[in-house]
């Protein structure tokens, strides 16, 4: 007769087999029915910046195409740690999604304790787009190139200033490493945000300023800034005469992106689902054609791929923040 414990071992044994089997059929099964109620797409930002106007592309062309409402979410606040909180302790289900951009890869190394873990928490699903930005520098400056620039800079050390939209904002970061790619002193001025920071480069209090393209543009065009680089390794569809600062700092790349992530634990096929159907919607040529006219590069891939590039991010940010010496806060 066989003991009682080693029938209930066996039961088990078997009721594990039998889950393993039945698991993938399952998954499908879900991700077939998914979604099947409204989807929550969270934007950690304030309306109307770059990151809202891709959510709300997104949303909108998702709700067309599956029949469930994607209602956009804005959770601004504490350098997005607000927003991303709230995802990251979101049941792992594919019904709230964030958007991330580099913010979200520099609070690990600019604030002491999240309520999360950034890579432990949150599961890619994929890359959205870049947004490059561009150096420009005020007229009186003797500079129409990053080389001028550099030599300015090498010439009168600690006087040439650059703007930033605040300390560890990716336009801040991206000045600390042009002066380091260039061997150069610049001195960083904060403003309270990007439009501030124009208005200093504009009346000629700060040299020069890495910024969005969209709102210099203007600015570009009226002769009141000059264009001499934009931030991303190739050059902007937006500014096709503007060459990048990789052509004279090789490798330098330090444009804001755009990315999807979900609470860790979200099924595999269900992020495989939404992984292609944000792709075909940032792909379409609608798509493309608005966002490039506002200076955004479409770049999508695997969740693989995203994984991949934003643990990178993550990295490159890390040892910029550590050489320029900013303390966590």
């Amino acid at each position: 007769m066989i003991p009682t414990r080693l029938l209930d071992i066996a039961a088990l044994a078997g009721s594990a087999v039998a889950f393993v089997l039945l698991a993938p059929p399952l998954a499908l099964a879900q991700a077939q029915s998914y979604p099947s109620k409204p989807i929550r797409l969270v934007v950690p930002f304030t309306p109307g910046g770059p990151n809202d106007i891709l959510a709300r592309l997104i949303g909108q062309k998702m709700s067309e195409a599956w029949g469930q409402q994607v209602i956009v979410d804005n959770k601004p606040g504490g350098a997005t740690v607000i927003g991303t909180e709230y995802v990251a302790k979101s049941p792992p289900d594919g019904y709230t999604l964030l958007i991330v951009s580099p913010t979200t890869a520099t609070n690990p190394s600019l604030m002491r304790k999240l309520p999360y873990d950034t890579l432990r928490d949150l599961a890619p699903v994929v890359l959205l787009a870049t947004s490059p930005n561009v150096l420009v520098v005020h007229p009186s400056l003797p500079a129409k190139s990053v080389r001028d620039l550099l030599a300015v800079a090498r010439k009168r050390p600690g006087e040439v200033t650059f703007g930033s939209g605040g300390n560890g904002t990716s336009t801040h970061l991206a000045g600390e490493i042009l002066a380091l790619g260039g061997g150069v002193k610049m001195v960083h001025v904060p403003y309270k945000g990007a439009a501030p920071a124009t208005l200093g480069v504009l009346s000629g209090e700060v040299s020069c300023q890495f910024g969005s393209i969209l709102p210099l543009t203007p600015h570009i065009k009226a002769g009141r800034l000059r264009a001499i680089a934009v931030s991303s390794l190739e050059r902007a569809s937006i500014l096709p005469d503007v060459p990048p600062v990789a052509d004279t700092l090789p490798g330098f790349e330090a444009s804001p992106f755009h990315g999807i992530v979900v609470p860790a634990g979200t099924p595999r096929d269900v992020i495989l689902k939404l992984n292609h159907e944000i792709a075909r919607i940032m792909n379409l040529p609608e798509s493309r054609e608005r966002l490039e006219q506002e200076g955004t590069e479409v770049r999508t891939g695997t969740p693989e791929q995203f994984d991949a590039f934003f643990r990178a991010e993550i990295d490159k940010w890390a040892k910029v923040i550590r050489r320029v010496g900013l303390q966590p806060r």
